[in-house]
């Protein structure tokens, strides 16, 4: 009979935590990678990586987040016209804070989307 320890202990690998933050920036490249990469890091890595749970559900919450904004504002742009003022907005931060999460992940900070909706806690 084989004895597997539960308790294992958790590695601190800040690179892996940066690569997944940057990974959302696929979206510019494929259309879709930058939800299904850092999706797939988080999940197999939630347990392994010191920080990766905390790191994993922010990005999963600020991508859905980043999403229904950009479904938001897609009828404000026939609506009222504003919605153009919008999009634009949804596709800076969600180029500019993948980045600056990165920088705060490397330095050992927690991260912080300030305009997600909190999906996960």
């Amino acid at each position: 009979m084989e004895i597997v320890n539960q308790y294992t202990a958790k590695r601190e690998d800040k690179q892996l935590l940066v690569l997944t933050h940057l990974s959302q920036l696929l979206d510019y490249v494929t259309g879709f990678g930058g939800f299904i990469v850092p999706l797939v890091l988080w999940l197999v890595n939630k347990d392994r990586v010191v920080a990766m749970d905390e790191h994993g559900k922010s990005i999963l919450n600020f991508q859905i987040s980043i999403f229904l904004y950009a479904l938001l504002s897609i009828p404000a742009i026939f609506l009222f016209g504003l919605g153009i003022l919008m999009l634009i907005a949804v596709v800076v931060l969600a180029f500019v804070l993948p980045i600056v999460n990165a920088v705060k992940a490397n330095n050992g900070e927690k991260p912080n989307y300030y305009i997600s909706i909190p999906f996960f806690s």
